[in-house]
């Protein structure tokens, strides 16, 4: 498997996370969406839409980390990231979509480029913008984690919920957004930063990072 990613992607970052926690082996291409490489006819050739992450896989290439992740959980079921029960797999995939629909695509690069250049906003105006998306979702997912925690997001082992969760409090603390009213979403934080395939993936820690 071959991820096509930018260290400090969000989206790339929570399908580094499921990779490892699969125990996956794969390698890394560096897309510097800052230098535009994303919108080069190589990279458009393997994604249409320009965008990071995409996995190619057996001559196939995977866009969209919600499908590639899902294509994870189908084709490579141990360890799982989804619990047993239906309606607990439904809980997991909305933890999931809060974050995922809800906070981090309001608060991409491109967004945040698009902020700047059209409506001149400055680096405050930025991290206030991303303050109003994160912490409203930070406090529902706090009282969720608060119900099916239990030390994850969703019970005892790292779900789906988690691979999403790790990389959007990294993007809060870029935006310096204040975490202390969420212990919980702390707590899992702490946990993470004591696990293997977490630490690995972490921005900082990947081949094309600064």
């Amino acid at each position: 498997m071959i991820l096509h990613g930018y260290w400090r992607s969000g989206a790339a970052y929570r399908t580094r996370i499921a990779l490892n926690l699969k125990g996956l082996t794969y390698d890394q291409r560096g897309v510097d969406l800052r230098t535009g490489a994303h919108r080069s006819a190589a990279f458009v050739a393997l994604n249409p839409q320009g965008m990071v992450p995409a996995l190619e896989i057996d001559g196939a290439v995977l866009t969209q980390s919600p499908a590639i992740l899902e294509w994870l959980e189908e084709v490579h079921p141990v360890p799982p990231l989804l619990p047993a029960g239906a309606v607990d797999r439904a809980h997991v995939r909305a933890m999931a979509a809060l974050i995922g629909c809800d906070i981090h695509p309001l608060n991409n690069l491109r967004v945040g480029k698009a902020l700047r250049d059209t409506f001149g906003a400055d680096q405050a105006a930025v991290e206030a913008w991303a303050a109003r998306w994160i912490l409203p979702g930070f406090e529902a997912l706090e009282r969720l984690v608060g119900v099916h925690g239990a030390g994850w997001c969703f019970g005892a082992a790292p779900t789906l919920a988690d691979c999403y969760l790790i990389p959007q409090v990294y993007s809060a603390r870029r935006f310096n957004v204040p975490l202390a009213a969420f212990p919980r979403l702390l707590a899992v934080d702490a946990a993470a930063a004591a696990h293997p395939a977490f630490l690995a993936a972490r921005p900082d820690n990947q081949p094309d990072a600064d």
